[in-house]
């Protein structure tokens, strides 16, 4: 029968017990909060992919396009339409306070316009 201590040296080397060390260790975790529906939604899909949850997440976060929710131009467009529907605004509350019906009608049609293109716009982000 052998002896363990002639096995630890033999070659010149001790003899490593257990699981091997991996080359790349994931030690930094990142939290994500969501519904329960979110949840199971995301589950389906991962489980249709074949793969675990983390895995599906960490190759969709990967591989994912971003688009920016409004370029640079689009939000100066917006905060100018933003500055002008609040002028409309004033105009109107002035006008009808004053008892201008003149043009009262033609600030309230553009006050209406202004704000349809702004919830346009809002619905888009979505």
């Amino acid at each position: 029968m052998k002896n363990m201590s002639n096995d630890k040296e033999r070659d010149g080397q001790t003899r490593r017990r257990g699981r091997p060390k991996k080359a790349i260790t994931r030690c930094v975790s990142l939290v994500v909060r969501m519904t329960p529906t979110e949840r199971l939604a995301i589950a389906g899909k991962a489980r249709n992919a074949g793969l675990r949850l983390s895995d599906w997440f960490r190759q969709s976060a990967k591989t994912s396009v971003i688009r920016p929710r409004l370029s640079r131009e689009e939000s100066g467009h917006l905060r100018t339409l933003s500055g002008m529907a609040n002028n409309l605004n004033q105009l109107t509350r002035l006008a009808h306070r004053e008892r201008l019906v003149t043009i009262m009608a033609d600030l309230r049609r553009l006050l209406s316009e202004t704000e349809r293109l702004m919830e346009r716009i809002g619905r888009d982000d979505s």
